[in-house]
C-alpha cells in the first residue's frame, strides 16, 4: 500500500472533528453536515450542505466527494454531481450537493454523515489536434452499444 498523503485541514469551529477512516479497509472518510438548523430536502429536491471543513490538498491530487451507500439505499439521498471534485487549489469550505431521489422528504441535521471523501491522483492531459483517430472494434458506438 502506498504511504498516505498529507492533507492540511482546518474546521470552522473547534467543536468539529476532522474526517477519519471508520475501518482499516475504508477508502473514504465521512463528511458531516455543519448546520445551524436542519435542512429539509423534498423528493427530487436538492440542497447545498456545508461541512465546516477547509482543506489544502497536495499538488497532484484531488478530493472526490462521493455518496454514502447507506443513505442512498435507505432514503434515496445521494450526491448530485457524484463524484464532486475538490481541486487542489480550492481553499473554500467543502460543501456537498445532495439530491433526494426518494419518495419521502429527508431531513439533514447538524453532524449527520452526508457523504464521503476519497483522495485520488490527478494526471494533467494535453490535447493535440489530429486529422484522424486510430480505429477500434467498437468504433463510434456509445451509450449502450456494448450491451445493457
Amino acid at each position: 500500500m502506498a504511504p498516505p498523503i498529507v492533507v492540511k485541514a482546518r474546521t470552522a469551529e473547534p467543536r468539529l472533528t476532522l474526517p477519519r477512516f471508520e475501518s482499516a479497509g475504508a477508502s473514504g472518510m465521512d463528511l458531516k453536515a455543519f448546520l445551524s438548523e436542519p435542512v429539509h430536502i423534498p423528493p427530487l429536491g436538492r440542497a447545498r450542505i456545508p461541512t465546516g471543513l477547509f482543506l489544502e490538498i497536495p499538488e497532484g491530487f484531488e478530493g472526490q466527494v462521493r455518496p454514502r451507500s447507506g443513505l442512498a439505499a435507505s432514503w434515496g439521498l445521494t450526491v448530485l454531481n457524484a463524484p464532486g471534485t475538490i481541486d487542489q487549489d480550492y481553499r473554500g469550505e467543502v460543501a456537498v450537493l445532495l439530491v433526494n431521489l426518494g419518495a419521502e422528504p429527508v431531513t439533514v441535521r447538524d453532524g449527520d454523515r452526508i457523504a464521503q471523501i476519497v483522495f485520488a491522483p490527478v494526471r494533467r492531459a494535453v490535447f493535440v489536434e489530429a486529422a484522424g483517430l486510430s480505429p477500434t472494434a467498437r468504433g463510434s458506438g456509445g451509450f449502450g452499444s456494448t450491451g445493457v
